[in-house]
């Protein structure tokens, strides 16, 4: 039996083995990919190398990518769903190809992880006439290869949604299952993104668990990509070859192999166990919860798993280094969602330890901070912040609570079947951090009281559903206000804006100079009027201070200093000392930023531009306001007059 991180090492030196070179995990937060709010898998931060730019480390590459989808919030319970991941990954951009990868893939599988290759099932594309791509009869030559050589069986069978298993081995399905981009199926891919058809691996936890029985699909066929539970994927190789352009889907210049493996369901498979739970990766916190709540996780599966999950990914969310932290829209809504959706479970459990959602993120940092260094580099920042959201919550649900006994006594006037609708019910999320669960739980309270019947099921799923719809309206409009922003947290790209944004890098040096090396940049949003800069520092700066770093500030502008660039690797970058976020570029160029000169430079800093060419064309640098951002966060707001 493998531990975690005996995984992670195997795999690596497979691949590295054949040619890959290892890269880091990239940053959580996406960098001009307005697409999603997080990154939610490992070919995202890849796709100029996807689309032919040239990689410096080559054309074969692997990885541990972290990834969060927080489209996967409600499934999580089931026993093998999470928001926060990591896609083991290895990637060929325009170097090998189906043969190689498939080969390579169930060699790693079985050989290496001694995984039984009779519990190993395949899907390939079944093709698509609408956007001339044709059946994938190629990777299923592959398989069937494969599986003779390794005296398996290797019937391939076609619509097994409607006709089950039929002893099959390697399954078609259409591309709602087997095509993968971005946006998702061909018809939602919009002009200029690329994807593909895409092979997937399939572990059979068993029919002897009857998932399948217990399930609601019980009336359904079963097969590999049926929800019961009793299949799991534990891989998918994804032939990235098309691009959708005007003419419809076209061939992309190189063709490029991007697999995909979750680490968590891998673990949970090698380690003999049915559930990701109960894999060395959530065991800790699992026991911790026991602890905190004096309840077994066996009794309580459904609210062990969603705060272990949370809770996790809230953590990874917030130590990352450009970590964001809970808050009303965009990413910090998904976080603090996260955090008191933890919460909520909690209460359910019963748990009474104040803060104790600290307690289960410590456990989660200890777990990971070998290979996640971020998480204590950031360690106060995490700590804070979840302190601050638990006693808000907390607030906040008396508020709720009190809202309640409101509507209620209006309701009661008139009926005494006391439901709300989903309008009402969004409100009591959106204002005082309401789940849905916890609302439900409110409205059958006051029904029993009265008339002694909650409410029904068929209702309870109707008003699930509806109260769906408004979350993703919302989330919606979260994604629409972030892809209006340019880089670098830029309103536009006026001259004006660029003199504030070259500013920001003045006073990023001259707030280091005053308050000390530990500062560093947490965020930034530039208008042509004002910037606006987020800094990690403890405490409320001083008249003193704010004085001191304005007079650094137009010291370095009076002395008319030149701004220029220099291309190298981002290994190279922190070798010279340049700031900023180290977010894992995967080692390709980035352009470091230099005011003064080379013997005797001001700032260094990695950054994306635009700038000015010297610091004599700013202006007069005024700080208007120093205030808190969040826990262990600065903010100040300047002009240039």
């Amino acid at each position: 039996m493998f531990s975690s991180e005996q995984l992670r090492e195997k795999y690596f030196e497979f691949f590295k083995q054949r040619g890959h070179q290892i890269i880091p995990s990239a940053s959580l937060i996406p960098e001009d990919d307005t697409t999603t709010l997080f990154i939610g898998s490992g070919m995202q931060p890849l796709v100029p190398y996807l689309m032919g730019k040239p990689h410096n480390l080559g054309k074969r590459l692997v990885n541990v990518q972290k990834s969060f989808r927080a489209e996967d919030i409600e499934e999580v319970g089931d026993s093998r769903h999470t928001t926060f991941f990591e896609m083991m990954g290895n990637w060929s951009l325009g170097d090998y190809f189906k043969k190689e990868q498939l080969n390579w893939v169930f060699e790693f599988l079985t050989k290496e992880l001694k995984i039984d290759p009779q519990r190993l099932y395949v899907s390939v594309f079944r093709g698509n006439k609408d956007i001339g791509v044709d059946r994938d009869l190629e990777s299923a030559v592959i398989w069937k290869d494969i599986f003779k050589k390794n005296n398996l069986s290797f019937k391939d069978v076609d619509f097994a949604e409607e006709k089950g298993m039929q002893d099959g081995r390697i399954f078609y399905y259409d591309e709602f299952k087997n095509w993968w981009s971005r946006s998702g199926i061909p018809a939602k891919m919009p002009k200029g993104e690329i994807g593909g058809p895409d092979s997937e691996i399939f572990y059979d936890l068993g029919a002897e668990l009857k998932r399948h029985e217990n399930s609601k699909y019980k009336n359904q066929p079963c097969h590999i990509n049926c929800d019961c539970g009793r299949f799991v994927e534990i891989g998918n190789s994804v032939f990235i070859e098309y691009i959708r352009t005007d003419k419809g889907f076209e061939p992309l210049p190189q063709k490029n192999v991007d697999f995909g493996g979750g680490l968590e369901r891998i673990a949970m498979v090698v380690q003999n166990k049915e559930n990701i739970f109960k894999s060395d990766l959530f065991i800790d916190i699992i026991e911790k919860i026991q602890e905190l709540s004096n309840l077994q996780y066996t009794d309580n599966q459904s609210a062990f798993e969603v705060i272990a999950d949370h809770l996790r990914a809230a953590t990874f969310i917030m130590g990352d280094d450009k970590g964001v932290v809970p808050a009303n829209i965009e990413q910090g809504y998904i976080v603090r969602r996260l955090i008191r959706r933890a919460i909520r479970y909690g209460r359910q459990l019963n748990i009474q330890k104040p803060l104790w959602i600290q307690d289960i993120s410590q456990v989660i940092i200890n777990k990971y901070k070998t290979i996640y260094p971020e998480l204590i580099n950031n360690f106060d920042v995490i700590m804070d912040n979840l302190a601050q959201e638990e006693m808000k919550f907390s607030k906040t649900l008396e508020k709720g609570l009190k809202e309640f006994e409101k509507l209620f006594d209006t309701y009661q006037k008139d009926f005494k079947e006391f439901i709300i609708d989903e309008n009402t019910l969004f409100d009591l999320y959106q204002t005082y951090g309401f789940p849905f669960e916890l609302s439900i739980e409110e409205i059958n309270k006051k029904r029993i009281q009265v008339g002694g019947i909650a409410i029904s099921k068929q209702i309870e799923d109707n008003l699930l559903s509806l109260f769906r719809e408004k979350i993703k309206k919302h989330q919606e409009l979260s994604r629409t206000a972030a892809a209006g922003k340019f880089k670098g947290g830029l309103a536009d790209k006026s001259e004006q804006t660029k003199k504030l944004h070259t500013a920001c890098h003045l006073l990023l040096a001259a707030l280091r100079k005053v308050l000390g090396e530990h500062v560093e940049q947490k965020g930034s949003n530039i208008t042509a009027e004002r910037l606006r800069f987020d800094f990690s520092h403890s405490e409320k700066m001083n008249k003193e201070q704010i004085k001191k770093t304005e007079e650094i500030v137009n010291k370095a502008i009076k002395d008319n200093l030149p701004i220029f660039f220099k291309e190298m690797t981002l290994t190279k970058a922190k070798q010279q000392g340049a700031i900023g976020v180290f977010d894992s570029r995967y080692g390709e160029k980035v352009k470091v930023y230099m005011i003064g000169k080379d013997d005797n430079l001001f700032s260094k800093e990695i950054c994306g531009g635009p700038h000015m060419t010297n610091t004599g064309d700013l202006g007069h640098f005024k700080i208007i306001k120093e205030e808190s951002s969040s826990s262990g966060i600065r903010r100040i707001k300047a002009i240039l007059n």
